[in-house]
C-alpha cells in the first residue's frame, strides 16, 4: 500500500481500471525511477559519492552521520554544509531525521513530511543546524 502510493507519486504506476498507460515522449527515459542509497558520512571525504548520486538527480540519500558526529562534530557540521549547498543548487530538499540520519533528494521530490505532518512552509531545512 506504502509502495503503491510512492511508485504513483514518482509516476511508476497505472491509474486503476485503466487498460493502458499514457507515455510523455518529452520525458527522459529513467524519469520514473528514483534510487533511495543509503550512505555513512565516517569521514569528511565520505561526503563525494553522496554528491555524486545526488547531482545524477535520480537518488534519494539516506545519510547515517552517527560515526562522524562521534568524531569530529566541526567535521559533521562542514559535511552537512557542503550537502546542504549542494542539494539546494540541485532545487533538492534536505532534512535530519532524528539524532543521526539526513535525507537529501532530487529536485524531483516535492517536499520531505516528518510522521505524515506537513513542515512548515518557510523551514527550509532549519532541522539540520542543530548538529
Amino acid at each position: 500500500m506504502v509502495f503503491d502510493k510512492i511508485k504513483n507519486m514518482f509516476g511508476g504506476g497505472e491509474s486503476e481500471g485503466s487498460d493502458f498507460i499514457e507515455i510523455d515522449l518529452e520525458q527522459e527515459k529513467s524519469d520514473s525511477k528514483v534510487l533511495i542509497k543509503t550512505f555513512t558520512l565516517k569521514v569528511y571525504e565520505d561526503i563525494n559519492p553522496i554528491l555524486n548520486s545526488l547531482r545524477e538527480g535520480y537518488t534519494i540519500a539516506v545519510i547515517d552521520i552517527k560515526p562522524l558526529k562521534g568524531k569530529d562534530v566541526v567535521e559533521l557540521k562542514r559535511a552537512i554544509s557542503k550537502i546542504k549547498k549542494t542539494v539546494e543548487a540541485l532545487e533538492g530538499k534536505i532534512a535530519g531525521f532524528g539524532d543521526h540520519t539526513v535525507i537529501a533528494t532530487p529536485s524531483k521530490v516535492f517536499e520531505i513530511q516528518k510522521g505524515g505532518v506537513e513542515a512548515p512552509k518557510g523551514s527550509k531545512a532549519d532541522e539540520i543546524e542543530r548538529f
